[in-house]
Order: structure tokens, then sequence, then C-alpha cells
């Protein structure tokens, strides 16, 4: 690659560590307990002495046992199969909430925001009450040990705290994109037999009301096993006419009215380091969605170290990152910054509503200090150009941090100069539900060139392997893990032949993420996107965001997607789908100007087949382009499960520029 490629090897470091941010960070103060000079001697530890490191890490980020481990690992199921902290007692609620209420009642723990304007803070000793109170709620429901309860809320205090009161009392806790539609909560909560589900009546976006309690009685009805709806009112007319239905032996309960008649409980359970807490979904492309299980000992403590030794976070800071409860980073952001004692900050609205400075004025506001958001979210931004973050103090903010998608080169330079103020790294972080967090992540260590990642996270024995498995440099490979990590999903529920089908199946005792990745002359390492999004051209194997950066590159261009088709001749042909920046209009020169940058970035034979203009791409509600689903909708093909689809509008303008012999 070359030109504005982020991926371009040649191009120099952005970003230098201070001697003040690298010295005063919690991973140099890590390496300085273990007595390592360098990350790559710390990698090295890690992957030698893995019982050493991980004891070390635990007690550097501050976990709490209920009961000590008596051994870090054990292995003798298999690796796909290994657990840690052989013996502890540990409870999430206990790390994130109820022992910051008696350190440190009067500290800042949450500090939330909707699409309006309306703010609420929350001390921690306020948010130990709220969690005592959704747990003694939940109790009332019948909901104890082992027991399923879906979490279908916007990223609020009441969905912390219940989010929360699950682990407390010993139930599982199914988190639920508050945007699903009602076959994909059924498929979800039949799968794990839920009891009760909490949710929203709705929710205010770009200042329309959004419906959740149709969608919640539309998934009711098909689930008999379900006992009771606990519906947190968030629209005081109807708060006021439901009181009358909080009768605890109805299906419907209301919230507000069930916590006036119960005591908060404050007990939390005694559960083993490595009993279930959580059932995340993810969803593919065909069969039913998978159910990751984690653990106490696991999801929490990798949301602890990677925030500690990744995003430097620690007490006294404010973690914003824009997402939901539903995808893996909305429990992470719970999890990782109330159990390291810092201010959890949650913004629900978007951010450029009501005015294009929304993002900027909340991060100012609330003095958020670490911000994490998808390139995405940056790239719609950047529409509205400097200004609007310009009128904005943004002093507070110390680290920027991005996941979902590879960067482009015009939109990462712009959050690091216009938004970082050419001061601040940008942390990339890719991992996975499975994972409880990152692989790959960067530090305030590693001097950085843009849309780049430091390397694998400290303590993951992380590789890339060719088709034949042996390891490569400078060029794309699988992205491969050697050894075991305590967030490490234990299996999908009820379906431990499919965990090991998808993850370990490839090569013996070897975790195959499904990830493209190359690593540099300068040993930096860079997503190219997924296996299954890899485009093929006579015979060249190519990555989607390699397109997508020579299109975004241009003036023109606001958002870019790349897929393969299938082609006669070549075998597979690319056809690029562009959304156009406002004002811009669809030429038949401009299309012809596209194509041409790509071929004179990538090569005359990976010209685009087609160039189609769309108004816009199908999208997660964290802002991750759908591949997937923009050729699976211009082939004319199933585009398999839509839950996680945001916006449905962009099936409608993909389907508006289908080739006329495929619409047939």
């Amino acid at each position: 690659m070359s030109g504005d490629a982020v991926t371009e090897p040649g191009i120099g470091f952005a970003w230098t560590p201070s001697a003040e941010q690298a010295e005063g960070s919690r991973l140099a103060r890590f390496m300085r307990t273990l007595e390592v000079e360098d990350l790559r001697a710390l990698h090295e530890l890690a992957r030698k002495f893995p019982e050493r490191f991980w004891a070390a890490m635990v007690d550097d980020i501050g976990v709490e046992w209920a009961r000590p481990y008596d051994a870090v690992m054990d292995r003798s199921q298999g690796l796909p199969w290994t657990r840690f902290w052989i013996g502890a007692r540990v409870n999430l609620a206990f790390e994130a909430v109820h022992r910051w209420a008696v350190r440190t009642p009067d500290r800042t723990a949450l500090v939330w925001e909707d699409d309006s304007g309306a703010t609420r803070e929350l001390t921690c000793e306020e948010l130990a009450l709220e969690t005592a109170r959704a747990a003694a709620a939940l109790r009332e429901l019948g909901v104890g040990g082992g027991d399923a309860v879906g979490l279908c809320l916007p990223m609020s205090p009441e969905c912390v705290a219940l989010f929360v009161a699950c682990a407390q009392l010993g139930a599982l806790v199914v988190p639920l994109f508050s945007g699903y539609g009602a076959g994909a909560i059924v498929s979800r909560l039949q799968d794990c037999d839920a009891r009760v589900l909490c949710i929203a009546d709705g929710f205010m976006r770009r200042g329309a009301w959004v419906d959740m309690k149709a969608v919640a009685d539309e998934a009711a009805a098909q689930l008999p096993e379900l006992r009771h709806v606990l519906v947190v009112r968030r629209r005081e007319a109807e708060a006021q006419a439901a009181t009358g239905a909080a009768d605890a032996g109805s299906r419907d309960v209301d919230y507000a009215t069930l916590l006036q008649k119960v005591a908060p409980t404050y007990d939390v359970a005694d559960t083993a380091a490595d009993d279930p807490f959580m059932i995340i979904y993810t969803s593919g492309t065909t069969g039913r969605p998978k159910g990751t299980v984690h653990v106490h000992g696991g999801f929490p403590i990798k949301a602890m170290q990677d925030m500690a030794h990744c995003f430097d976070l620690g007490a006294g800071d404010r973690l914003l990152w824009y997402t939901d409860i539903g995808w893996m980073m909305g429990p992470w952001a719970i999890c990782g910054a109330l159990s390291l004692g810092a201010t959890l900050v949650l913004f629900e609205g978007v951010p450029d509503f009501p005015a294009p400075d929304r993002l900027w004025d909340v991060v100012q506001r609330h003095h958020v200090s670490v911000l994490g958001i998808a390139p995405t979210v940056v790239r719609a931004l950047m529409r509205h150009g400097t200004a609007p973050v310009r009128a904005h103090d943004l002093s507070s903010l110390r680290v920027l941090g991005s996941t979902g998608e590879p960067w482009n080169l015009g939109p990462w330079m712009w959050f690091f100069e216009t938004v970082g103020g050419s001061r601040l790294p940008i942390i990339n972080y890719s991992g996975g539900t499975e994972i409880s967090g990152g692989i790959l992540g960067g530090n305030m260590l590693t001097p950085l060139r843009p849309g780049a990642f430091a390397g694998p996270v400290p303590g993951m024995v992380a590789d890339v392997w060719d088709e034949q498995g042996r390891p490569v440099r400078g060029e794309v490979g699988e992205l491969v893990l050697l050894a075991p990590w305590p967030g490490m999903t234990q299996g999908f529920w009820r379906d431990p032949g499919r965990y090991l089908e998808t993850y370990w199946s490839r090569w013996p005792d070897v975790w195959v993420h499904g990830d493209w990745v190359e690593i540099d002359d300068a040993g930096l390492w860079y997503v190219r996107g997924r296996s299954d999004d890899t485009i093929k051209v006579a015979g060249k194997r190519l990555g989607p965001a390699e397109v997508e950066s020579a299109l975004v590159s241009h003036p023109a261009v606001a958002e870019a997607a790349a897929v393969g088709v299938p082609d006669e001749v070549k075998g597979e042909a690319l056809v690029a789908f562009v959304v156009l920046k406002p004002g811009v209009d669809d030429t038949p020169e401009l299309r012809h100007e596209l194509s041409r940058r790509v071929a004179d970035e990538l090569g005359r034979a990976l010209r685009p087949k087609a160039v189609e203009i769309v108004a816009e791409l199908p999208k997660t509600r964290n802002a991750k382009v759908l591949r997937r689903v923009v050729r699976a909708v211009y082939l004319g093909r199933d585009p398999g499960d839509l839950s996680s689809l945001e916006n449905r509008t962009a099936i409608e303008a993909v389907q508006r520029v289908r080739p006329a012999r495929v619409a047939e």
C-alpha cells in the first residue's frame, strides 16, 4: 500500500510518550514490580511463567478475594477449558460497588446524561444503595443463584444497578442490545431459560421517543418460561398509570413501585471465581446466537487489567465509552471502571444531537479523562469540521481510545490532532466478546504510527500465522493465541462442541480469532479486518480496510465499505460502497476518479468492478459496518442475523443500487 493508507510501514511515529506519560503510567509501575526492563521482557515473562505473571497482575490492579486462590490456573481439562483462581471466592458486586461505598462513600461513582440533556450523579454510597435495592427487587421476583435475567436497557443508572445486582445475587445477567427486535430477544432468552426480563418502556433518540415496551410485549408472548417483565418507566404519565400494575404476581412489574415495597439487601452471594455471572450472545451469519459464558474471576478482571495497563485508567479518572449494554464494551466499561475505583460516565444520547458539538460538550462538562469511540463515529463527526471541537475545553482528556474496526489515516489524524491536540495517545483496542476485552492494544510506553496497535495486551500470547501455521511478518496472516488468559470464555452456553469448532479446531491448542493482522518493521501490529471479510481478486488476498482507506482519503468521501462479489474471470471482484460528504454530487466522473484511486494505490488488477454510491451503510449501535450484510443484500441473498443492525434503512439503500440482473 502507499499514499494515504494507514498501514504503510514507512509512515513515521505520530505519537511518542513524554517521560511523564511513560514513567507515571500504571503499566510502567507494574513492570517495575516485576523487575522487567521493557515490554519485550514483560511479554516473555508472561509466556514462560504465566502463573507468576497473572498472580502479579491481580495484585497490581487491586483484586480483593473473599477467599484467596490456592492455584493460579488448572489446565487439566485441556487448554480450551483452562480454569483460573482455583479455590478463590470473589463477586463482581463487591469488587465494583460495595467495597467503594465503605472506603470512598462520597466519591462520584457514576455520571449519566440522556438525549435531552438531563443528568444524574451517584456517589459510591448512593450507587451501592441503588444496587442493593435492585437486588432486593429481583429477589422479590424470585431471582436466585443461577437464574438468568435479561437486561435490555439504555446505558443508565438503572442499567448499572440491575447489572451488578444480578452478580450480587449469584444470578446470570444476559445483556441485550437496546435496539433489538422481539425475535432477537426471544432467541437469546429462550436459549438460557431466562425468568425475568428487565426493560425500559423506551428512550429518547434525536428528540424522538423510541418505544421498547411494545417489543418486550411481543417477545414475552413467545416466552412461556418468562415469569416477569420488570419495566423501568421513563415517561412520567405512563409511570403513574402503571403503578396499579406493579403486583409481583403479574407478568409486568413496575420497577419504581416494586422498589418502594422492598428493603435494600446488601448480602453478596458467596461465589467462586469460576462461577458464571454473565452470558453475552454474539450473532453470526448462520445458526442460533452463541452464548459466551463469563465468570466472576474472568471478565471483570480482564476488563480491569486492560483498562489499567492499556488505557492507564485509575482512581480519579472519568471514563466515557460510547457503547450499549448489549455489546461487550458496555459490560466492560461497567466492570472495569467501577472495579478500579474510577468514575463511569454514561452518555445515552448521540454525538451530534441537538448540535454537532454534543459529544465535546459532554466531555467538557463531565470532565472526561478517557474517551472511547469507534472510527466510524469519528468519520461522522468530521463532517461538521473542527469548529465544534475547538469551541470546547477538552483539557480534561488524557487518553483517547478506539475499537470496533480498522482506521483510515485521515480520520485517525483528525482525532489525534483536533481532539487530542497532538499530545494524547489513541489507544487502539481489538479483541472480542469471547476474550472479555483485548487481544491487541496500545499503551502509554510505545510510540505509535497512525492506526497501529503497540502489540498484544500484556499477558496475551499472540502471534500472526500464515495458512501453514508459520509465523509471518510484513504480510497479512491469521491472529492466533497460544496460551490461556483469565478472561477467556468458559465455552458457549450449552454448546461446548460449537465453541471448540469455532476457535480451537484449525490447529491443536491454538485459538484462531478470525482477524487478519500484520506486523510492520517497527513491531507495530495492524488489524486488516475479519478473515471472513477478506476479498480474493485474481488470487490476491485483500483486506477491505485497504480499499476503504484509499476511498476515504478522497475529499468527497465520508465513509466506505468494500466487499467481494462472484466474478467469472477473476473468481471474485471488488465492489466499493461509498457515502459522500454533504453537498457532494454523485457523477460518473467522481465514480471513475474513486475507482482509479483504488487502482493507483492497490494495483490495476484490484480496480473495483463497481463503485456504488449509497445514502448510508448498515451498522451496529457501536458504529461497526456490517460488510457481510452489504454483500448479501447486494447479491440478493439472505443477510442472516440482523439483530445487531442499528439502521435498517441502510438495507434499502443497498438494495437500490443492486444490479438489475441480480435483483431479478
